[in-house]
């Protein structure tokens, strides 16, 4: 089967690779029809991770099922499925208590497992024609059939639990205000996660006027920290005193307007833009080994994170992956009633043979280029 192949810092291939298959009594075979491309993914496309060449990337999948495995109970073949991008167990300690991100059987001596990604197990990521899903009773999440709401469906793989995530983590009541900071596809599905949980004001900061733009077409109040200080910027539109709450959907790959990394920038900004007392939730990924990292201690994770303002302030934060399941059936069902239409992010749909180019459009933050997803076996049209 074709997939997309990575192959050094900034060059990934579509190449024949081995064909995905049934492996355990309880995985399926999915066709799959959309595989997005993440933001998480471009840490990997750069170099700044550990991944080897040869991994087949993808953690944003969905399709239909080909094959069924012997023990499988609840999925048929020809369902239409998406799965999270954390593959779980369902019976650990951990998916037991909801938190699937940290299953504790699928990656031996880690917590956590994901398709195609650096760290995170065996499994092949799904920017190919077919994808192994195991234990597939609890990680798919079965869809209507048919093709509506493709693009929509697609983003519950990933960014928007992950986005809904954020407010989670940040607690976000109706009626608060909020400041998302990173405008790509996650921050702005926090953005939109936060207005639907009946935030009085959400702003977003970023410097790209593309996406700015579309903060400002959901009804959030863009923030350009290219032109002065974010935190200040923040302040002035909330009377001094900052937001309720704040969420990173940046992470470790943060820059100053000049250009210049800081790894800790985002987290310290946050710091002066939410209220005392009030709550970070933090999405944006963080790694223990960065090996591009601006100095020693960024490569090895250690940050310059302001913990004296943060505790002076009496700020609270939570961080770490999204645990999708938690949250995937109650944004499908929102999405198939009408409520909820995250699709707006989706900038780009594109065959998989096209991925290569996508991937430097998509990398080089380029005009317009917002959400990409790779359409295998077909020329990229699909309904939204």
């Amino acid at each position: 089967m074709k997939a997309v192949v990575y192959k050094e810092p900034f060059d990934v291939a579509v190449e024949e690779v081995p064909d995905a298959r049934i492996e355990q009594p309880t995985d399926v075979l999915v066709k799959v029809t959309t595989s997005c491309i993440c933001g998480s993914d471009l840490h990997m496309y750069e170099g700044r991770t550990g991944a080897e060449p040869g991994i087949v990337f993808g953690h944003e999948n969905m399709g239909v099922v080909e094959e069924v495995g012997s023990g499988v109970a609840t999925v048929r073949k020809g369902d239409r499925v998406v799965m999270p991008f954390n593959v779980a167990c369902g019976f650990c300690k951990n998916c037991l208590a909801g938190r699937t991100g940290f299953c504790l059987t699928v990656n031996e001596g880690f917590a956590g497992g994901a398709y195609g990604y650096v760290s995170m197990g065996p499994y092949r990521g799904g920017q190919a024609e077919y994808l192994r899903v195991p234990f597939a009773d609890f990680n798919c999440l079965q869809l209507p059939r048919g093709e509506e709401h493709e693009n929509d469906f697609a983003l519950l793989a990933d960014i928007f639990p992950t986005g809904y995530h954020a407010t989670e983590l940040a607690q976000v009541s109706p009626g608060e205000t909020v400041c998302v900071f990173g405008a790509g596809p996650v921050g702005l599905m926090a953005a939109y996660s936060a207005m639907l949980r009946g935030a009085s004001r959400v702003f977003v900061v970023d410097r790209q006027p593309d996406r700015l733009r579309l903060a400002e077409r959901i009804g959030a109040t863009p923030i350009d920290y290219s032109r002065t200080d974010a935190a200040g910027q923040i302040k002035e539109h909330t009377d001094g005193e900052g937001t309720d709450k704040g969420i990173d959907a940046v992470g470790y790959q943060a820059t100053v307007p000049s250009g210049e990394e800081q790894p800790a920038m985002v987290l310290n900004t946050l710091v002066e833009s939410v209220r005392p007392t009030g709550m970070l939730g933090v999405v944006g990924l963080y790694v223990p080994a960065d090996p591009g990292g601006p100095t020693e201690a960024a490569q090895h994770g250690q940050l310059l994170f302001d913990v004296g303002r943060f505790f002076e302030k009496g700020l609270r934060m939570g961080t770490g992956q999204a645990n999708v399941k938690a949250y995937n059936r109650q944004l499908r069902d929102m999405i198939i009633s009408g409520r909820a239409e995250p699709g707006f992010v989706v900038s780009h749909r594109v065959p998989l043979a096209e991925a290569p180019d996508a991937y430097r459009h998509f990398d080089h933050r380029d005009d317009g280029w917002t959400k990409v997803l790779l359409a295998p076996g077909t020329n990229g049209a699909k309904a939204a």
